[in-house]
């Protein structure tokens, strides 16, 4: 972690990590900047985070020290939700545990930072999470040999699509089948996230862009009113009653933002109620009255599609990062 504006970067840049590696300078420990991207890890619900605890060079390789240094972090990540870190010790000056172990740490037992990213597992398995496809183009050639073909493209953003699977199109909650799915290789049975797909269904049913294909059986409900946890990346504050654009995977509608309901104080972790605005690179609770409905997940459920921007309708810069919290059930 370095300077405060960095914030932002560490946002857009982790939104699909699977394992956050925090670096603390072992001469200083825990700061109010790896408290900050540690609550960002945690916004972000990156599964895994190992905390490397570098510069023990400078510290005689102490092991006291180090262990001081994980139990403050493991304590600030436990306030932050976060149930679990792993820690290694290095000196990146000498290479110690970075590649290699160190036979100057030898009271560490644990494994190197490069033996550790390479047993710590990647990536969801499709088939254990809700299917959702985001439609990006609707496709209809007009030529000779394909007059009646109208397809639907996009990136499946999670889950597993199969011909005959019964679906949901959001957010007019029309239904159909999928009759076939065309990839670029020609027509194939299935197909999984992160694939881009071009599915056409059974039936005749009026679709575009921004609308998100699903299962009829586990289809999010669509909603207007959006509460979530967001970090602000813009210069200028954000407020209550400011006028928005919501981008929600390919979908795009005007919103104002209702209300500012807290402000993480990263200096000890605790939320400020009500506060005038989310300066940059603050992180606060908001709550946005979209003009259209939303097929939302939670964020904590489906990382794709419980996420979203708020975007200046002026000129099309973004402002928030945003986190959905659906209610369970809701």
């Amino acid at each position: 972690p370095g300077h405060v504006q960095y914030t932002r970067n560490m946002v857009t840049g982790a939104s699909t990590a699977d394992l956050a590696l925090v670096l603390v300078d072992a001469r200083h420990g825990v700061v109010e900047q790896t408290r900050r991207h540690l609550a960002v890890a945690a916004l972000l619900r990156i599964p895994r985070v190992t905390v490397v605890v570098n510069k023990m060079d400078l510290v005689g390789r102490s092991e006291e020290v180090f262990a001081g240094t994980v139990a403050e972090f493991a304590e600030c990540a436990g306030t932050l939700g976060i149930p679990h870190v792993t820690a290694v010790p290095v000196s990146a000056l000498d290479g110690d545990n970075v590649v290699r172990p160190s036979g100057l740490m030898d009271w560490y037992a644990g494994p190197t930072v490069l033996e550790h990213l390479e047993t710590v597992p990647a990536g969801a398995d499709p088939r254990t999470e809700p299917t959702r496809l985001p439609v990006q183009y609707v496709i209809r050639p007009q030529t000779a040999g394909h007059r009646d073909y109208r397809g639907y493209a996009g990136q499946l953003a999670s889950g597993l699509l199969r011909v005959g699977d019964p679906v949901a199109v959001l957010p007019s909650g029309r239904t159909s089948v999928v009759a076939a799915i065309d990839t670029p290789a020609g027509p194939v049975p299935a197909a999984w996230a992160p694939q881009s797909v071009t599915v056409r269904l059974a039936d005749d049913v009026d679709i575009a862009r921004g609308d998100l294909l699903a299962p009829v059986t586990a289809a999010p409900r669509t909603r207007r009113l959006l509460h979530a946890t967001a970090c602000h990346l813009a210069e200028r504050p954000l407020r209550a009653g400011q006028r928005v654009l919501v981008k929600h995977t390919t979908r795009t509608v005007r919103a104002r933002v209702e209300e500012i309901g807290s402000r993480l104080d990263l200096r000890d972790l605790t939320e400020r109620p009500r506060p005038d605005a989310l300066e940059a690179n603050d992180i606060g609770r908001i709550t946005v009255r979209t003009a259209e409905p939303l097929a939302l997940d939670g964020y904590a459920e489906l990382r794709r599609t419980g996420s979203f921007l708020l975007i200046d309708p002026d000129d099309g810069s973004t402002l928030t990062a945003g986190m959905a919290d659906v209610p369970e059930g809701a």
